[in-house]
């Protein structure tokens, strides 16, 4: 669990960078790798619901 909250934070950070590449400078491209970054953290934190649930049952 710790490794995916990592994971996680990582992938918070890269979105941030690039969100604020594009809002602040215009910047097109770090607009498509913030997308993407917000779909690999959707997964991540649909992982960390699953295992949250499961270390809370036992």
């Amino acid at each position: 669990m710790k490794k995916l909250i990592e994971d996680i934070q990582s992938t918070f950070e890269s979105f941030q960078t690039e969100a604020n590449s594009q809002l602040e400078s215009g910047n097109k491209a770090a607009g498509t790798r913030a997308r993407k970054s917000s779909l690999e953290l959707e997964k991540l934190l649909k992982e960390f619901q699953k295992v949250s649930a499961a270390e809370s049952k036992k």
